[in-house]
C-alpha cells in the first residue's frame, strides 16, 4: 500500500493529533506541509515532521496557491473556516480529511457534499467513533442479528462537568454565533453513529434543551470575574480554573490554555486568557443539556440525551431488539448482550495502538490511508452520509427553538428551495 502524503491546515489540537499519528506510524502517511496563522503551533509541527521553511505557510491561501503538494489535506481549522479552504482544495484535486462539523451552515454542508461528488474526490469527515474497535464490534453484533430486529434505542452523551466548562463555557465552542450550536459540535458524532448503526434514514426529529446552569444568576455569592482574582468561592468550586489546570491532576487539555506548559505560563494564561474566567461570567450561550427524540425509517425510535452534568466523559446506551438487548458504556470498552432465551454475555473490544477517542483517531487515519492508496474500504466515510447526519442536528436545533417536531424530508426540501 503506497502511503499518502498530507498537508495540514490548522495545526491546533486536532490537526496536531492527526499529524502526530502519522509521525508515529509512517506506514499510514506523511506530512509534507503545514499552514497555521499561529507561529508557535506552526513551528511545533514543522519541527516534529522535519519540514523546511518552504513547507510552512502562515495561511491556507498561501499553501493552496502552490502547485499541488500532496495527496490530501487535513483540514482542522475552526468550524466557521472550513468551507473556503475545503472547496478550494477539492477544486485543486486534493482529497480531504475534514474535522467535524463540516460547517455550522446546513446549506454549506449540502454544497460541499455535492461538490465532492461532482468532482469524484474523497472527503472523510472526522467522525472518529465509527473507526473504534468498540463501535465496530457493536455494529457487527447488530448486523449479525444477535438481538433480532432493532426497535428502540436509548443513547446518552455524558459530556462531563469539566469538559463542558473547558470547551463549551470558557472555550472555543461556548458561543453558537462564533462556532456552532452545542449539539452540532459535540453530538454530530452521536447522530452520525445512530444513523450508521440503525442503517436507515431519519424521518422526524423533536428536541428540547436549554442553558440552565452556567449563567450569572447561578454564580456563588461574591464570585469574581476570574478564578485568579482571589475569588472567595474558588476553594470550594469544582469548576475552578486553578484546580482544573494547575491542580494535582490537571486536565490533559492544559496545552490548549497555554503553548508553554510550565505552571508560571499556565497561571499567566489563566489571569489574562479565556480559560481563567468564572464559568458563571462568560459569554457562553450554548445549551448545557438537551434531549432529542428521533424516528427512523422502519419504525426505529431513539431517545437521545446530552448532559453536561456527569462525572465521566463517555457514552452510555441500551439498544433493544425483538430478541434481546445490548447495554454499553464505552469508557469500559464492554458490551453486555442479553437475549430473551436467557443467554447473557459480556464482550470486550481491544483498543488500537492510539487510545484517543477509544482508538478512533488511529482507526480513522488507518482507514484514510487505505482509502487513498487503494480506493477500497467500506464507505463509512461518505461526506454525503455525514452531511445527512448533520441535517439531523440542524433539524433538532430548529425543533428546540420552535418547540415543533421537524420532518426531515420537508426540512431538506426547504433548504434546497423546493
Amino acid at each position: 500500500m503506497q502511503r499518502p502524503s498530507y498537508a495540514v491546515i490548522g495545526a491546533g489540537n486536532r490537526g496536531s493529533i492527526y499529524a502526530g499519528i502519522l509521525r508515529k506510524n509512517p506506514d499510514l502517511g506523511c506530512v509534507v506541509a503545514v499552514a497555521d496563522i499561529n507561529p508557535i503551533r506552526r513551528q511545533r509541527l514543522v519541527d516534529a515532521h522535519g519540514l523546511g521553511p518552504a513547507q510552512a505557510f502562515a495561511t491556507w491561501e498561501e499553501l493552496l496557491a502552490q502547485p499541488k503538494l500532496c495527496d490530501a489535506i487535513i483540514l482542522a481549522t475552526s468550524d466557521r473556516m472550513h468551507m473556503a479552504p475545503a472547496e478550494r482544495a477539492l477544486r485543486l484535486g486534493y482529497d480531504l480529511l475534514l474535522e467535524k462539523p463540516i460547517s455550522p451552515d446546513p446549506h454549506e454542508c449540502i454544497r460541499l457534499a455535492n461538490l465532492a461528488e461532482s468532482l469524484g474526490r474523497t472527503v472523510v469527515v472526522c467522525h472518529v467513533l465509527r473507526y473504534t474497535p468498540y463501535y465496530e464490534l457493536l455494529k457487527r453484533i447488530l448486523d449479525e442479528g444477535r438481538i433480532g430486529q432493532l426497535v428502540s434505542v436509548q443513547w446518552t452523551e455524558n459530556v462531563a462537568y469539566w469538559h463542558q466548562a473547558h470547551s463549551f463555557v470558557r472555550g472555543n465552542w461556548r458561543n453558537s454565533a462564533e462556532s456552532s450550536p452545542m449539539l452540532l459540535q459535540k453530538c454530530c458524532h452521536d447522530m452520525d453513529m445512530l444513523q450508521w448503526l440503525i442503517g436507515s434514514r431519519c424521518l422526524r426529529v423533536h428536541s428540547f434543551g436549554s442553558l440552565s446552569h452556567f449563567r450569572p444568576e447561578c454564580a456563588p455569592p461574591g464570585a469574581t470575574d476570574r478564578c485568579t482574582d482571589d475569588c472567595p468561592a474558588e476553594p470550594g468550586c469544582v469548576y475552578s480554573a486553578q484546580k482544573l489546570y494547575l491542580g494535582p491532576n490537571p486536565l490533559p487539555l492544559v496545552s490548549v490554555v497555554s503553548a508553554d506548559p510550565s505552571p508560571a505560563a499556565v497561571l499567566d494564561a489563566l489571569r489574562t486568557g479565556p480559560y481563567g474566567r468564572c464559568v458563571y461570567r462568560c459569554d457562553n450561550d450554548v445549551v448545557d443539556h438537551q434531549t432529542v427524540n428521533l424516528e427512523f425509517a422502519g419504525g426505529v425510535t431513539v431517545a437521545f440525551t446530552m448532559a453536561a452534568f456527569t462525572v465521566d466523559c463517555a457514552r452510555s446506551f441500551k439498544l433493544m431488539g425483538t430478541r434481546g438487548e445490548i447495554r454499553g458504556y464505552d469508557l469500559k470498552g464492554e458490551l453486555e448482550i442479553r437475549t430473551f432465551d436467557g443467554h447473557s454475555e459480556v464482550v470486550t473490544a481491544t483498543l488500537r495502538p492510539d487510545d484517543r477517542h477509544l482508538g478512533g483517531d488511529f482507526g480513522l487515519m488507518q482507514f484514510m490511508a487505505e482509502r487513498l492508496s487503494t480506493g477500497r474500504g467500506e464507505d463509512v466515510g461518505s461526506v454525503v452520509a455525514s452531511a445527512r447526519s448533520h441535517l439531523i442536528v440542524f433539524a433538532a436545533e430548529e425543533s428546540r427553538l420552535t418547540g415543533r417536531a421537524v420532518d426531515l424530508a420537508e426540512y431538506e426540501s426547504r433548504l434546497l428551495g423546493g
